[in-house]
């Protein structure tokens, strides 16, 4: 997910095959969700430590929907107390694999509310296998706008769920890093590029 960058779904291993809405799909009950789908008090809250930071797992009971990296030292919801549920466990173990080295894609359900757009944008990552990148121009030209880059760069970046739907693949068409809007940013997005072998410039 980058600055510059950017329905419900699970995410296969490695991939999943979609178009509009992917396989094993939630319903998108609720479009009215606060943004990044984070709400005041998730059904589910769950805690885990990682190699880039502390990060925050929501969920409503049947889907995981956010996923935040810790900035600076804070995760939005750390006043709250951790209650979890049995997919934010799963989606904990899944991500402790993935850091791990032993893991190389997710089968949690995820909850993705936006766009059309959006959700088309979200739809393609799920293409991206582990160790795979793709382009923003790319992602354009599979989502029927190939000029819309800026737009492409927005949905990128109003990902919610962050490494479950793995938008750290997506880089400029020279291989350049030019943000991430998770975690510290760039720092963050090149430690999970080097973790997969993808070779990319800050």
């Amino acid at each position: 997910m980058t600055t510059s960058e950017a329905p419900t779904v699970a995410v296969p291993t490695p991939a999943v095959p979609t178009r509009a809405v992917p396989t094993r799909a939630v319903p998108s009950a609720d479009r009215s969700a606060p943004a990044h789908g984070i709400p005041a008090a998730p059904a589910a809250l769950r805690r885990v430590d990682s190699p880039i930071g502390r990060i925050e797992l929501t969920g409503d009971g049947s889907a995981v929907t956010s996923l935040t990296i810790e900035r600076g030292g804070h995760l939005p919801l750390e006043e709250q107390p951790e209650h979890s549920d049995a997919i934010l466990d799963r989606a904990a173990t899944q991500l402790g694999e993935y850091f791990a080295g032993a893991r190389t894609g997710f089968d949690v359900p995820v909850r993705l509310v936006g766009t059309p757009f959006q959700e088309a944008i979200w739809a393609a990552l799920h293409d991206l296998s582990f160790g795979e990148v793709v382009s923003y121009g790319d992602l354009g030209r599979l989502t029927g706008r190939p000029t819309a880059g800026r737009a492409v760069g927005g949905a990128v970046g109003a990902n919610p769920v962050p490494l479950l739907v793995p938008c750290h693949r997506v880089l400029a068409s020279n291989n350049r890093i030019t943000g991430y809007s998770a975690g510290e940013g760039i720092p963050t997005k090149l430690w999970l590029l080097e973790h997969e072998g993808i070779t990319a410039f800050a």
